[in-house]
């Protein structure tokens, strides 16, 4: 079931469970994972040639381009989408032109790729990575997994049928920072977890200009899809999905229950999806992630907060700090005779132990951070070339994913529904 391999993964990649004897530990294996993990987040001196090819070389599409061509022997041999001016944007980006389809099927009949980087809006992404993956090539797809359970269950099914690699583009699990944070908050630096808060506020309306007449609506649809139901799963989906993953993996577990809420309350220019979104999921031993978003107000930004009992960990794009929790109330020991001595109380409140935390905390130190799209990316050509499991495989991106689509079912119902466990 997908919980127990979530637990698995803790802080690695699903491969941590392959061809290890029976007796080996829950910390042994963790060990061997995180080992295999820091040799796909390392710069590696292999350049041998790998032939990529991209459905879908939109905003993100140029940027996961920008970070294969980081990394020597890659090469962009084709791509496809149906807006022709994305082509020109690719050739700009890779200073060569770059054979274009305006059919993906094109794509995929070539006989010069090794490796497809699916980054299509969320309601096709099945539609493009099951066929790339048939293919017999490898594939990178964008977050989220997919736009359906069933869609996210048959790219699973068909990753693991084509025997090929399959990445999801969930890059902070790629962060050293997030990384060497939650390593230390799994060894119990701040205690027992048992809530997460996640904020990803800014202030802009998530629209993009569309460049010419468009009386029909199509390109609209088609440049703005996050804002329409047909293609997006909205706020929840775009940023939401990648801390849920990160609350799976410090949780160990995919929710058990969504309840949402969202509105339009800013942005009435004729868009579907909501410009904020409030979640709360459920996870096993009473556990809650919380998650907002808002797009007029950019205060809180992009952070985790991870609560524990022992103390706290705010973990931003750039950083990771930690808290701890001042010394608790002890309650008095009796005086031997089976009677507790007398506390001495003041005579009114005292706000001191009420107040938020101040001070820097202790920041996590790490040497030479980059960042997680080009670690991840990097990860994607390591686990090609040596046929390895990546850390963010199937079963982390249908984590995240069963989070995203109930999420959205709870909005739309307005009701608390509960998150069925899948098998792969």
């Amino acid at each position: 079931m997908i919980a127990r391999r979530l637990f698995l993964q803790g802080l690695s990649a699903t491969a941590i469970t392959a061809g290890l004897a029976p007796e080996i530990s829950a910390q042994e294996a963790a060990s061997q994972a995180e080992t295999e993990a820091a040799r796909q987040i390392a710069p590696s001196a292999d350049s041998s040639p790998l032939r990529v090819g991209i459905i879908g070389p939109g905003s993100r599409g140029k940027e996961l381009v920008r970070n294969l061509l980081r990394v020597p022997g890659v090469r962009i041999v084709a791509a496809a989408d149906v807006y022709p001016p994305r082509f020109d944007q690719l050739n700009q980006v890779c200073g060569y032109t770059v054979p274009s389809h305006t059919d993906y099927r094109a794509l995929l009949d070539r006989k010069d790729l090794d490796a497809i980087v699916v980054a299509t809006p969320l309601g096709l992404h099945a539609s493009h990575v099951i066929p790339a993956l048939q293919s017999g090539r490898h594939v990178y797809g964008e977050k989220t997994m997919a736009y359906t359970v069933d869609q996210a269950r048959d790219i699973a099914a068909a990753a693991k049928v084509s025997n090929r690699i399959y990445q999801v583009g969930h890059q902070y699990r790629y962060s050293p920072w997030i990384r060497a944070a939650i390593a230390r908050v799994k060894a119990g630096e701040i205690g027992n977890v048992t809530h997460i808060l996640g904020y990803w506020n800014r202030n802009n309306d998530w629209r993009r200009p569309v460049p010419t007449a468009d009386p029909s609506g199509h390109l609209e649809r088609l440049i703005n899809w996050r804002l329409y139901h047909e293609w997006s799963l909205g706020l929840i989906a775009e940023l939401g999905s990648h801390h849920m993953d990160i609350a799976n993996w410090i949780f160990g577990s995919a929710p058990t229950t969504a309840l949402a809420s969202g509105s339009i309350c800013c942005y009435h220019d004729g868009r579907e999806t909501d410009d904020n979104v409030q979640v709360v999921l459920s996870y096993p031993a009473g556990r809650r992630f919380i998650f907002t978003s808002m797009t007029d107000n950019a205060k809180q930004g992009d952070q985790l907060w991870l609560y524990g009992t022992k103390g706290s960990l705010n973990v931003t794009l750039e950083d990771a700090t930690f808290f701890y929790e001042p010394r608790q109330i002890v309650k008095a020991p009796t005086n031997g005779k089976g009677e507790e001595k007398g506390v001495t109380t003041s005579a009114s409140y005292r706000p001191e132990g009420e107040m938020p935390y101040r001070g820097p905390g202790k920041p996590l130190t790490i040497a030479n951070p980059e960042d997680a799209t080009t670690i991840a990316i990097r990860a994607f050509v390591h686990c090609v070339r040596t046929n390895t499991q990546p850390i963010a495989n199937a079963d982390v991106g249908l984590g995240s994913a069963l989070g995203v689509i109930h999420a959205n079912q709870a909005l739309r119902e307005k009701k608390e529904v509960a998150i069925p466990l899948i098998s792969t």
